[in-house]
């Protein structure tokens, strides 16, 4: 398991448009990719459980993968989230 904290960037959060992006990076990869924000968890696989975590700009996550591709994942997921998420 790796993990890394990030904050996001993008100036309306984790809306949906910017969660469909990072799911559908996330399903690239084999490992169980989660974030933990609040004392919550998220699985970023879920575009509904990106959603539901009401992430705005300025809130610090930690990307967590477990699993086979744990660090090509989290490596290539935390350069995603800092390029703005396709947006």
């Amino acid at each position: 398991m790796v993990s890394q904290k990030i904050t996001i960037k993008n100036p309306t959060g984790l809306h949906l448009r910017p969660a469909g992006n990072l799911c559908r990076e996330a399903m690239k990869y084999k490992c169980r990719i989660t974030f933990d924000y609040d004392g919550n968890t998220a699985n970023a696989k879920s575009v509904l459980s990106v959603l539901g975590a009401c992430i705005k700009c300025g809130t610090e996550i930690t990307l967590v993968c477990d699993g086979e591709d744990e660090r090509q994942a989290l490596s290539n997921l935390i350069a995603y989230i800092e390029s703005g998420l396709g947006e």
